[in-house]
């Protein structure tokens, strides 16, 4: 069912988006047969393929959560067809977030949808079109470790479990990043319809430059422990374990040679 006004060439999935699709299916099954030469290359457009098609649901959660509060210039933006180039910053939405997981392994949100919040009435309303996105980044997590909570990963080829492990724990990364109370990300989406006009006039400012101040603290090492740790603490009650991810990040690695790794992983 579509939205008020909306036409369904706007609900419809972009071939941009079935493409990144296709190259994650394609590139995770070389990883499974071991096809690919070097397998950590096919880990690799796995992974970044992965991690792309996780931006696009991220932003269509906040999208169609806006559309059914009331948002219907969502549809006509784009922003329901999963395209990446539709969003309203491309390079900070996809580009830039890929760049981070090549060079520091982390999962970094990028803003990108436009929401016309002025359409749409009630805090509840507001809140939970700010939480859709980390919300569908903890789902997807939960989805890709499913096969080690669920004991399922007996049969499953080394690689590709390492590579699960490292695009799950992208995921973990990113909903924690968004989730954080400061202004410009979700976090601070979530309790912004709660605050009073003043506290969020104060707060305006700060948004285009809430991303940076937060990569700006992962640099101080006391507060990178403690995020770490965080992260660590999640993925172990997915059951996922450091070295599981490590050995991802490895092969993701490819162009610093494959990890020698044991060919049966260790529970």
């Amino acid at each position: 069912m579509t939205g008020a006004g909306t036409h369904p060439d706007h609900h419809r999935i972009s071939p941009v988006f079935l493409g990144i699709a296709a190259i994650m299916a394609v590139s995770g099954w070389g990883v499974w047969a071991g096809l690919a030469e070097v397998t950590g290359v096919a880990v690799f457009f796995f992974v970044v393929s992965g991690w792309v098609v996780s931006l696009c649901l991220h932003e269509y959660a906040h999208a169609h959560t806006a559309l059914r509060s009331g948002d219907d210039s969502v549809a006509e933006k784009g922003y329901l067809t999963l395209n990446p180039l539709k969003y309203t910053h491309a390079v900070l939405s996809v580009v830039l977030p890929v760049v981070f997981v090549v060079l520091g392994g982390i999962g970094l949100p990028g803003g990108a949808v436009y929401i016309e919040r002025g359409r749409i009435r009630g805090r509840w309303r507001h809140s939970l079109i700010s939480a859709a996105g980390p919300l569908t980044n903890a789902l997807f997590a939960a989805l890709l470790t499913a096969p080690f909570w669920l004991d399922a990963m007996g049969d499953v080829p080394f690689a590709f479990r390492y590579a699960l492990a490292f695009l799950a724990m992208l995921q973990v990364t990113a909903a924690i990043l968004n989730l954080l109370p400061v202004p410009g990300l979700d976090g601070y989406g979530v309790l912004e319809p709660w605050l009073s006009p003043a506290a969020r006039r104060q707060a305006e400012p700060f948004a285009p430059f809430g991303l940076l101040v937060v990569f700006g603290f992962l640099w101080v090492p006391q507060v990178n422990g403690v995020f770490w740790d965080a992260i660590g603490s999640v993925m172990q009650v997915l059951d996922v374990s450091e070295l599981d991810v490590a050995y991802g990040y490895d092969y993701f690695r490819f162009w610093q040679g494959e990890p020698a790794v044991a060919v049966t992983p260790q529970p």
